[in-house]
């Protein structure tokens, strides 16, 4: 088997409790030569703690080893790491959110185009053998006519702690200023049009740019899932933004006539993680359910109540499989690499979400269907 030589950007958390455990349990199929954070602490004690043998503070330093890929899981945005590691012709890995503006995703597939590389989203629900699962057995129902998303979010400090997670505080402020610039140019590209029809000293337009990256960074989830599931909704029906900022509720419609209610609630002192995702037929309904992203070893489940042809009423909790869902998309990355095999989560689906948070967003604000 082919290993790939993959270099890891961003030592933070997502990568210290999955990708590089991961990456070093995937021995066969990968190889992490370097890692890189603006944190020189951070850098060097993954490094030391994964078996790493070089880090480096700079990604253009690491972009210029002899490294197959990249893996990017470093603060957002991440295009213009993502750019600069598809000029190198690197493999890119980007974990969401990939971006915020369709302007970042069109200019991001471009540069993919032109590399001729591998580009995957770090989308890894749809990666989970649940959601597998799921979807087989979606596709096999005569048709829905209900869907139901409730995604109820603690804050993530309460299950990383369950963590050793080593952070440091050793990075200069100023060294920021270009993420944040780049962060607040990517928002006025992507609803800067938008927010100049409200007052920007009023709720609205506090409450609208927050969810926007709500929407980006957390319920990304949630949106992907239910696009890979069923296809993308025809419209926006209705956006309701509520609890100072802090839930969203959705209406989405569907070109069969069906409807979505998602719904993300902030909930952070509790410590009950919940996200489902539920597809109601006449004579069948699915639901699936994931334990938070920030957990090892808990498996997703899902449910499935029909009518059998004799009219008998059953309720099935199939057995899922044991391997994880960010090991699986890892998995795939390679074999995408290696195999020429069809990327699940290319850079071109992922455009789909970000156009549809952007209409979210319009709908909000405008109060009129998207």
């Amino acid at each position: 088997m082919n290993r790939v030589r993959i270099g890891v950007i961003g030592c933070g958390a997502i990568a210290q409790v999955h990708h590089l455990p991961n990456l070093t349990a995937l021995h066969r199929e990968f190889e992490v030569p370097i890692v890189c954070d603006l944190s020189h602490g951070a850098a060097q004690a993954v490094a030391k703690r994964f078996h790493v043998p070089q880090f480096v503070t700079d990604y253009n330093a690491l972009l210029k080893t002899d490294i197959d890929a990249v893996l990017l899981c470093h603060g957002d945005p991440k295009t213009e790491v993502a750019l600069a590691a598809f000029e190198a012709g690197k493999h890119v890995f980007i974990e969401k959110p990939v971006c915020f503006s369709l302007q970042e995703m069109d200019a991001m597939l471009a540069a993919q185009d032109k590399a001729g590389t591998v580009a995957q989203a770090g989308y890894m629900k749809v990666h989970d053998p649940a959601f597998q699962l799921a979807k087989r057995e979606v596709d096999a129902m005569d048709g829905y006519r209900f869907v139901q998303i409730n995604h109820l979010h603690p804050n993530n400090s309460l299950h990383l702690s369950q963590f050793d997670v080593e952070r440091f505080n050793d990075v200069p402020p100023d060294a920021f200023k270009p993420a944040s610039a780049a962060r607040e140019k990517a928002q006025a590209e992507a609803i800067g049009d938008i927010l100049s029809q409200v007052n920007p000293e009023s709720n609205i337009y506090n409450k609208a740019a927050r969810v926007f990256y709500l929407l980006a960074g957390s319920m990304i989830h949630d949106i992907y899932s239910l696009r890979v599931m069923l296809g993308s909704p025809s419209e926006v029906i209705s956006a309701e933004v509520w609890s100072d900022g802090r839930g969203v509720s959705i209406v989405f419609a569907y070109p069969n006539g069906a409807r979505c209610v998602a719904t993300w609630v902030d909930l952070p002192d509790l410590w009950d993680f919940k996200e489902t995702l539920e597809i109601y037929g006449d004579t069948k309904r699915v639901s699936v359910s994931y334990p938070t992203g920030f957990s090892r070893g808990i498996l997703s489940e899902v449910t499935i109540h029909g009518i059998d042809a004799d009219g008998t009423t059953y309720r099935r909790t199939p057995a899922i499989e044991w391997e994880s869902a960010f090991v699986r998309e890892l998995r795939h990355f390679h074999a995408c690499i290696t195999e020429g095999e069809s990327c699940y989560t290319p850079l071109d689906s992922a455009r789909n979400d970000i156009a549809l948070i952007i209409d979210i967003v319009k709908c909000y604000v405008t109060g009129t269907r998207r």
